[in-house]
């Protein structure tokens, strides 16, 4: 870790801090905390609670990606070098993104568009999956399941899949978020979501049942 690369990201990280230091005088004592599916406010909460919106996305994010590689018993993230400070970059601006809009939509009193969410949700996915072969085997980032832990082959074999799955996933919540008009299809982005998930675990252990029997 160089202060050159970390300089940028401590100003991403920043930026929903200085935004709310911004608009706290034009913010009521009572702001939208919470949305229903429909982007309709069902829930108000005092003002000093958006504070918790930077601390836990963008500022967590970041501070989990300086910790894990300490902790890593078997330094693998560490091998992974640019990649893994790419991840960071990537996943902090997003959390620092995400932030900013849940702090815009608190101070104008409107989520705008639901599917915005669902936008940046979907590019997460693809940035995700784009990385997802590039991931060495680890205990914190990736699909870590006991089959994909236990076998190098099946850590490789569940990401590659895993990958063109969520990047695909992706695209497909991006594309539905674009195309409906401020009636974000969650049923769609849960369903996605599900398969993307689930069946990358499965196969993971269909994977290590396959290596052991013909070991």
């Amino acid at each position: 870790m160089t202060l050159k690369k970390e300089i940028p990201l401590v100003v991403i990280v920043l930026l929903p801090f200085m935004y709310l230091a911004y608009i706290w005088n034009q913010l009521p004592e009572k702001v939208p905390m919470h949305w229903n599916i429909k982007g309709e406010i069902d829930g108000y909460g005092d003002k000093t609670e958006l504070l918790i919106i930077p601390i836990l996305l963008p500022l967590l994010c970041y501070i989990l990606f300086l910790v894990i590689p300490k902790i890593d018993p078997k330094n693998k993230l560490k091998k992974m070098g640019n990649k893994l400070q790419t991840i960071k970059v990537l996943l902090t601006t997003f959390m620092s993104i995400l932030a900013l809009f849940i702090l815009y939509s608190a101070k104008n009193q409107s989520l705008t568009n639901p599917n915005y969410i669902l936008l940046l949700i979907g590019v997460l996915y693809i940035i995700l999956g784009n990385f997802f072969k590039t991931i060495k085997a680890n205990y914190f980032i990736g699909i870590r399941t006991p089959w994909t832990l236990e076998s190098e082959t099946v850590w490789k074999e569940t990401h590659k899949l895993g990958g063109k799955m969520w990047f695909v996933g992706g695209i497909i919540v991006v594309l539905s978020s674009l195309i409906l008009d401020k009636q974000p299809n969650f049923t769609l982005f849960l369903v996605i979501t599900g398969i993307i998930s689930i069946v990358p675990i499965v196969y993971s252990y269909l994977q290590f049942n396959k290596e052991k029997k013909t070991a």
